[in-house]
């Protein structure tokens, strides 16, 4: 084992361009920890808010290591861990928000933000769904239980959590209407079991609450966008029904959440690594995620792979260009 390893850190907020390829002693598992030789990361918003300093309270400690998705293979394992075992192939969320992230050739992170990779994909590919896969599956299966038959409009079908949310969705059985601002990404939500999709861009929102929901509203909306979009949700739901975000930082009016009984679930996933605490059901739900994914129920989509020595590239793709699903990132050491 070498002392040291290559990780890819910031010094302060900034561009993409504050990253630097630095050399640091390779950490050791403490109690309740596990080492990773890292395979892959991906970019996620939070990822690129960090460096960006608008969320300061998320950042490691300067020199920061960021991302909070890994996967890869266990190096070592610390006292009182008996879950895992070297060599084992896992996945999993253990910091980039709050501690040490996974931009580095290992990482290590408390046993319970972990899983067993799913099977059916590359190792590398499991990188890409942490994030997203538990923000969704949490607004699905704890902030509601979308059921049967149940209407589901779905904001951002194309993005992150959102190509995660269709797929999820469509497995309980809910009729899911995706929206989106092209032909291709209308195509693409279709692709993964949007049953129909709407151009919200010049489209009004009594119009496809018309034609897809009755006239009388959804009955639930999935907003991982936020801002406007969550406004735009209060008024597309159907009184006493439910309106799911990842997003509440934005000024809004919620006199229609009065008006119309409604309730409004927030879900900040990275919860338990800033916290340091009820990391179990990270790993639990990532569990539960892996057998999704091995039944064919859903899959990450990545659009765009750079390597971790293109991590700069990386950033500027992900903030500037309207992609599909996630951009991937491979540890190239």
């Amino acid at each position: 084992m070498p002392a040291e390893m290559t990780a890819y850190v910031i010094e302060e907020y900034g561009d993409p361009d504050v990253f630097q390829r630095t050399t640091v002693e390779v950490p050791e598992p403490g109690p309740e920890e596990i080492r990773v030789d890292v395979a892959a990361s991906s970019v996620n918003p939070v990822d690129y808010k960090i460096r960006q300093g608008a969320i300061p309270d998320f950042t490691p400690e300067f020199p920061a290591t960021l991302h909070c998705d890994v996967s890869g293979v266990v190096d070592a394992v610390g006292e009182d861990v008996d879950r895992f075992e070297e060599g084992d192939e896992v996945y999993g969320m253990p910091g980039g928000a709050g501690r040490q992230g996974s931009l580095a050739d290992y990482t290590v992170g408390h046993a319970e933000t972990f899983a067993d990779a799913p099977e059916s994909i590359p190792l590398e590919e499991a990188a890409a769904l942490p994030v997203v896969s538990l923000t969704a599956f949490e607004m699905l299966t704890d902030k509601t239980d979308v059921g049967e038959g149940e209407s589901l409009l779905l904001y951002g079908a194309s993005g992150g959590v959102g190509h995660i949310g269709v797929q999820l969705a469509d497995h309980l059985g809910a009729t899911v209407t995706a929206t989106a601002s092209s032909e291709e990404k209308r195509e693409f939500a279709e692709e993964l079991g949007a049953d129909a999709t709407v151009d919200y861009t010049n489209t009004d929102v009594e119009a496809y609450v018309e034609e897809y929901a009755d006239g009388e509203g959804f009955d639930t909306v999935f907003d991982p966008v936020g801002d406007d979009h969550l406004q735009t949700a209060f008024e597309a739901v159907r009184p006493f029904g439910t309106v799911l975000s990842t997003e509440s930082s934005s000024t809004q009016d919620l006199s229609a959440m009065h008006q119309k009984s409604l309730e409004l679930g927030v879900v900040l996933v990275i919860l338990p690594v800033l916290l340091g605490k009820h990391q179990e059901r990270v790993g639990e739900e990532l569990e539960q995620i892996a057998s999704l994914v091995d039944e064919g129920a859903i899959r990450p989509v990545t659009s765009v792979r750079f390597a971790f020595s293109d991590v700069i590239d990386a950033h500027v793709t992900a903030e500037e260009d309207d992609l599909r699903g996630k951009v991937l990132l491979v540890n190239d050491a």
